[in-house]
Parts: structure tokens; C-alpha cells; sequence
């Protein structure tokens, strides 16, 4: 199998001090666009050509699962752009055993896909994967007719799939825990939609809402319009198809874009991120909200973002729900504020990849950092400089590349140097991170 280029990481980095960035970043394909648009090309009907599909382990682990369901696809020599053939509704393959590492947006919409389907499928991943909630998404399924199982803990990975027998065209689903249980069944519901419509409800209040605009903007690349009753319900036609729209290219990664952002906020600039813009139809370019309310100064193009810093930056203090995991990127933001900064509302870092919330709290506390965390906000005080420090990682991509950051002088001469334990985590979604990050800072890595 064809498939992309690795950097590699030794087992730690040390960055030291960097006084000043500045230059132009391409940024690697959104993570979430890209897996979305692979499940899709692969349910279409016809043949799907994706351009700049993100070279990453999270989107390898789509693109093995879907071989595995005997979905065809082609890579391009020497490029990120895929070839995928259609199934048309239904995969070939009807027995398979899937591996989804840690990648949520692989994992959720394909169980979905699945259970609407019908067959046998076990489904797992790596063990922080067996951590993440699933429950809800199963419950939603299983309460229409279809037959997954839990092979291990009751609401977690690793699940069994096999063929249920739909009685209801009416899901219900939490809207709490994971914008990606709604995404997965918008995604699976035209699937079940042959002869009736299928409505799915959220129950309570819906998170990382700009996420689902993500869901819908592209399934109606792929021909399917969903009806919407604001965010309480949505609504898929009976007889709904997706339809290849043969060409699709790949927007930059908006959350992955936050850190070189907020780099030249802190370092100087202009810094300038290339693949998004004002146009984007990704939630996390609102980022550069937070960062104007913090005195950075943005400027936006039709397909760049550029930063550059005023001054020492001001503290926050916002409601983050609508885009968490660049949020992250706000609390290390927060080290070189002038005061205390509060992130609300953040209570889903807690079932990501670790758990972010107290994963954050930690390791800024190393720093020398006064951290108050909640069940849902964490509160940030910088101290007058930072301690040398080594950043454990978790196993979480945006621990590392959030933490690189803490190396950065700016305007309020608080970097320092830090340690990055495992910094080959970041090949979830951007293998080359550490490599890109050297070239803005115009230093060698050690």
C-alpha cells in the first residue's frame, strides 16, 4: 500500500528560547474534513478524486479500514491527492476486523456506517481508545434495531458489529459529550434512509457545534441536503444518495493553524498560514477571534491568515465550547497575558485524546504557572517567567505542539526552555510539526 512520508522524532526534544517568529506556513489538510470526505467517497456512488488529503497516522487508519471493507482507492505518486471508488451504499466486504488507533473521527462515523449496514465487524483501537466514550452513539443505534456489542467495557470501544433489523426512522441522541455521535449518524443516515426519511434529535444542549456545520457542508458536497430545525433536529430525505462530486480538495487544518498563530502573536511576526482563510468553512478559524481579543493583529484572505504581535497580550476570559481544540492553544497563549485568563465551557477536553483538561492543568503548573481547574474551565495565571520544564505528552498530538509555544520569548520575554517527551505523538495529524516549527523560529532542533 502506497502511503505518506514519516518524520522522525527521537525520544525527546529540547527547544530553547526563541526571540522572534516569522515567515509562511502551508498547513497540513484539516483532519476533520479529511476523514469525513474519505467515509464519503467511499459511500458515493461513482469515483472521488480528493486533493490534498492530510498525511497523517489518523487519516492512514481510515484509509486501511476502508481497504480492508474492500473499498478501492489510489494514491498519487509523490502527492496527497486519492483516488477513491464508490461502494454505492454498501461495502464489498461484509466480515472484517478494524483497527482505529485513537482517531475519533475514524472510529464514530464508521460504526455508524456500519451498524447501518449490517454484517459482522469488530471494531477497536489503541487503549486510550477503549477510554473514549462511545455509549451514546451505541445507544442511539442500537435503539432503532441495529446490533453492536461491547467486547470489553460497557459504553467503550472495542465493539462488535453484526446485521440488525431497523424499526425506527427516529433517532435520539445526547448532544453533550461529542459533537462526533451526531456527525456519525447525519453521516450513516442516509444509509438508512432507502423508503423513509430519517430524523435525528439532540437531547439537551449540543457542543462543537461548528464541527457539525463541517458534517453538513460536506455532505451536501456529496448530494445530500439535510433539513435542519435549528439544532434540536435534523432530517435526511427518504431515498437520499450520496453522489460523487468527482473533485474535492482538501481545506488546511484550522486547529493546527492555531499554534502558528498564536506563535506570531507571542514572537512577532508576520506570520502568515496558507490553505485557510476567511472562507473556511471550519469552525476553528474563529481562533483568531480570541487572539484579536488578546491584541494580536489579524489580517484575512481568501485563503491565508496572517498574524503579527502588538505588544504583550491581554487576558482572556470566553466560552470556548464552540471550538475546544483549538482552545487549547489559547491556554498557552495565556503565559504571556498580562493577568488572569478563564476558558469556559471546555468540559469536552476531557474525553479526548487524554484527558485534556487535567493533562493542561499539569503541565502548565511546571512551567510555574497558577492553574485553577474545574469540571469544565481552566483558569491561567502566568508567573513573571517561566521555569524550564519537560512536557510530558500523553500520547496527545496537541499536547506537543501546544507546549512548543512555551519556548517562545515575545514581548513579554517569558520563554524558557522546554523538554517535549515523545514528540513523534504529533504524526497523528501533522508529522513534519516539530520541522516546521524550527524553520519559523530559524533554529536547529536538538
Amino acid at each position: 500500500m502506497s502511503i505518506q512520508r514519516k518524520q522522525s522524532y527521537p525520544e525527546y526534544l529540547d527547544l530553547h528560547p526563541v526571540a522572534k517568529v516569522q515567515g509562511t506556513v502551508r498547513l497540513p489538510g484539516s483532519k476533520s474534513i479529511s476523514n469525513r470526505t474519505l467515509l464519503l467517497a467511499a459511500l458515493a456512488n461513482g469515483t472521488t478524486q480528493i486533493h490534498d488529503l492530510l498525511a497523517s497516522d489518523d487519516t492512514l487508519v481510515m484509509l486501511t479500514a476502508l481497504k480492508k471493507l474492500g473499498v478501492a482507492w489510489e494514491q498519487a505518486e509523490g502527492t496527497q491527492t486519492y483516488t477513491v471508488q464508490g461502494s454505492g451504499g454498501a461495502f464489498p466486504v461484509h466480515q472484517a476486523d478494524l483497527f482505529m488507533g485513537n482517531a475519533g473521527t475514524a472510529i464514530r462515523p464508521l460504526t455508524a456506517a456500519l451498524a447501518a449496514m449490517g454484517g459482522d465487524y469488530t471494531i477497536h483501537g489503541v487503549a486510550r481508545m477503549h477510554e473514549r466514550p462511545i455509549g451514546d452513539l451505541v445507544d442511539a443505534l442500537n435503539a432503532i434495531g441495529t446490533r453492536i456489542a461491547y467486547t470489553g467495557v460497557a459504553g467503550f470501544p472495542p465493539l462488535h458489529i453484526q446485521r440488525g433489523q431497523l424499526h425506527s426512522q427516529r433517532i435520539q441522541v445526547r448532544g453533550n459529550v461529542s459533537s462526533q455521535f451526531l456527525t456519525a449518524l447525519l453521516m450513516a443516515a442516509p444509509l438508512m434512509a432507502k423508503h423513509e426519511a430519517v430524523t435525528i434529535e439532540v437531547i439537551g444542549e449540543l457542543i462543537s457545534k461548528p464541527y457539525i456545520e463541517i458534517t453538513l457542508n460536506l455532505m451536501q458536497r456529496f448530494g445530500v441536503t439535510v433539513a435542519r430545525d435549528g439544532w434540536q433536529s435534523f432530517t435526511v430525505a427518504a431515498g437520499a444518495q450520496y453522489q460523487s462530486p468527482q473533485t474535492i480538495h482538501v481545506e488546511g487544518d484550522a486547529s493546527t493553524a492555531s499554534y502558528f498563530l498564536a506563535a506570531g502573536a507571542i514572537a512577532g511576526g508576520p506570520l502568515r498560514v496558507e490553505g485557510v482563510g476567511k472562507d473556511s468553512i471550519q469552525g476553528d478559524v474563529r481562533f483568531v477571534e480570541a487572539l484579536q481579543q488578546m491584541g494580536a493583529g489579524i489580517t484575512l484572505g481568501d485563503n491565508w491568515i496572517e498574524v503579527s504581535s502588538n505588544g504583550v497580550l491581554k487576558a482572556i476570559d470566553a466560552d470556548f465550547n464552540h471550538i475546544p481544540d483549538a482552545a487549547m492553544t489559547i491556554a498557552i497563549a495565556a503565559l504571556y497575558a498580562e493577568g488572569t485568563s478563564t476558558l469556559r465551557n471546555i468540559a469536552s477536553w476531557r474525553v479526548k485524546e487524554t484527558d485534556r483538561l487535567s493533562a493542561m492543568a499539569t503541565e502548565l503548573r511546571k512551567l510555574g504557572a497558577t492553574i485553577e481547574e474545574g469540571s469544565d474551565y481552566l483558569r491561567v495565571t502566568p508567573p513573571a517567567q517561566l521555569k524550564p520544564a519537560t512536557i510530558d505528552t500523553y500520547d496527545d498530538h496537541r499536547m506537543a505542539m501546544c507546549f512548543s509555544l512555551a519556548a517562545l520569548d515575545g514581548a513579554a520575554r517569558r520563554g524558557t526552555t522546554v523538554r517535549i517527551n515523545d514528540p513523534q505523538c504529533v504524526a497523528k495529524t501533522f508529522p513534519d510539526y516539530f520541522t516546521v516549527f524550527a524553520q519559523i523560529a530559524e533554529q536547529k532542533l536538538l
